[in-house]
């Protein structure tokens, strides 16, 4: 051991990204594969925001704005919010990192349920929080659950919605009632990095329809999902600009390059975000399509809301995901619990149904 890291540190799992097709062509000897184990977007970026990002290239030369302005302002306007309840970073889990490192100190806890996003007990650990991980009840938030589990020593509670990796929702009167009964020095975080992909008609912005009765909840956003751009990291939050002024405290400097602030305002433009949305609706048909063919071929997918589907297996987990791999098909593995699969071009999607439809589902 070279140096002495924190025993937190030495002992920290790391976060495990989703496997390359490269990898799993190379392990399974096969001429390609499909990954489908990220949540990306399939779609190759506009044209528009390729374009942005050629003639950003030209000023890699130069630092980048470290307080992203243009592109806060351009967020506060898309949200009717104040640039100072706007702030940008690496990612929303950019973002949710810059939180912990603003609020969180040694033996303070932090309530999520779980499963959920795997940087959660990350950020605990490397915190030394006590992280207070609230159990799902059929795949879905207990809300009242996690209110429950709020003490005075906790911090934060984080809330991913849609859910990584079950892809289910809280509703807007869920995350009021929620927000009602934690108190107000308690930051609630409402992810919402796969918002765009949501249809049901329960769930409100919450911009809109919490944040001005709730200064202590916070927006957390992204533009890699719906916006496709995963590999430019750029992210946001909006909250109170108290909130928001921590944040920016301790972010990193420079954190989001020129080219991603530069990719994220084009994505914004009219034009561009029209195309988004054409694109983000051919998904959302997709996945209503994947669903039902996975219900008449008796697989078990939890209802989505985002860009997955989730097939709570159990303890076939592992056979199922490697069985699909030796196919080319790269998922999620949850081990003991589940397989999640992104959904792909709609060819890509019909390789994954008939993997299954030759796999007997559970009983």
């Amino acid at each position: 051991m070279i140096g002495r890291p924190r025993a937190a540190i030495h002992r920290l799992p790391e976060y495990r990204p989703g496997r390359s097709a490269a990898q799993a062509a190379a392990e399974h000897d096969l001429a390609e594969a499909i990954k489908l184990a990220s949540n990306e977007n399939a779609n190759d970026p506009l044209p528009s925001v390729v374009a942005a990002v050629a003639e950003a290239a030209l000023g890699v030369n130069r630092y980048p704005d470290h307080r992203c302005l243009e592109l806060r302002d351009a967020l506060a306007r898309r949200h009717g919010v104040e640039a100072g309840q706007v702030t940008v970073g690496a990612g929303s889990v950019g973002v949710l990192q810059q939180l912990f490192a603003a609020y969180v100190d040694p033996g303070d806890e932090v309530v999520y349920p779980w499963r959920s996003f795997e940087v959660h007990p990350v950020f605990c650990a490397v915190s030394a929080a006590v992280p207070v991980a609230v159990p799902l009840a059929d795949h879905r938030f207990d809300l009242d659950a996690v209110a429950a589990a709020v003490t005075e020593r906790t911090k934060i509670v984080v809330l991913s919605t849609p859910n990584n990796p079950t892809g289910t929702v809280c509703t807007t009167a869920q995350l009021q009632r929620l927000l009602t009964a934690v108190p107000q020095d308690v930051i609630v975080v409402i992810d919402e990095a796969y918002r765009e992909f949501v249809t049901d008609p329960a769930v409100a912005d919450p911009v809109e329809a919490l944040l001005p009765q709730h200064p202590n909840a916070l927006v957390l956003r992204t533009f890699s999902k719906a916006y496709g751009l995963a590999g430019l990291r750029v992210g946001y939050g909006v909250g109170h600009p108290s909130v928001v002024a921590a944040l920016d405290k301790v972010a990193l400097p420079f954190i989001v390059s020129g080219i991603a602030q530069a990719a994220a305002l084009a994505s914004l433009e009219p034009g561009t975000a029209a195309e988004m949305a054409e694109r983000v609706n051919g998904i959302v048909a997709e996945r209503e399509r994947v669903s039902a063919a996975l219900a008449e071929l008796g697989w078990p997918a939890v209802p989505s809301q985002a860009n997955f589907v989730y097939l709570p297996v159990g303890g076939r987990a592992m056979d199922l995901f490697v069985g699909l791999e030796r196919q080319g098909l790269v998922t999620r593995p949850f081990e003991g619990e589940g397989v999640r699969i992104s959904l792909g071009t709609a060819s890509q999607n019909d390789r994954v149904l008939d993997a299954l439809q030759a796999i007997e589902p559970p009983g």
